[in-house]
């Protein structure tokens, strides 16, 4: 297993809807095993194949919730259905998110309530995984990322400005910037 190192805006991998998976092989099970590696370094609760520069519709997650249940996988070629989001401003304390393609960047943003997950695991079986709160965050957050969707494509203003000053601030949005976790420090 190794750390591999994450794109930033701005990569054309990110901004490219993914290619689905048409064999888990070695390469897809070793390409897993690395993304959990690095998501856990990062660290992060999830990390799409896109942010490591590989154009597959993979996704890993694991996240803990308040009652210390582990929610963790990997879901291959999934398909995501979701309630509508409820209108109206997004909570800045309960409904900030970051990505680790925007590093050190969090905003405010309206997600749907509930997901279902339908993906295969890394043996191919399919699995369906009814989401609520956070754990639905996730799954819209990398989910977007397999549609070459970064979550600051979809923020409202103010922070639509925000995040393009902040982009433009760390010179990023043009491909070939990447960072490695564990090695890179990027400033918060």
């Amino acid at each position: 297993m190794a750390v591999l190192p994450i794109r930033i805006t701005g990569d054309p991998v990110l901004h490219t809807p993914a290619l689905p998976v048409d064999a888990i092989d070695d390469d897809v099970r070793a390409l897993v095993d690395d993304m959990r590696e690095t998501m856990l370094e990062a660290p992060g609760v999830g990390l799409a194949a896109p942010q490591v520069g590989v154009p597959l519709r993979i996704f890993v997650y694991g996240w803990a919730d308040e009652d210390g249940v582990e929610h963790s996988g990997v879901a291959i070629n999934p398909q995501l259905w979701i309630t509508p989001p409820v209108p109206g401003t997004p909570d800045e304390d309960t409904e900030s998110e970051g990505c680790l393609s925007i590093p050190g960047e969090r905003f405010p943003l309206r997600r749907a309530e509930s997901a279902l997950l339908r993906a295969m695991d890394l043996d191919g079986t399919h699995y369906e995984v009814e989401a609520h709160g956070w754990l639905a965050r996730i799954f819209q957050h990398e989910f977007d990322h397999l549609n070459g969707t970064l979550y600051a494509d979809r923020l409202g203003a103010p922070h639509d400005k925000h995040v393009a000053k902040a982009i433009r601030k760390q010179g990023w949005g043009e491909p070939g910037s990447s960072w490695l976790p564990g090695v890179d420090h990027l400033e918060d």
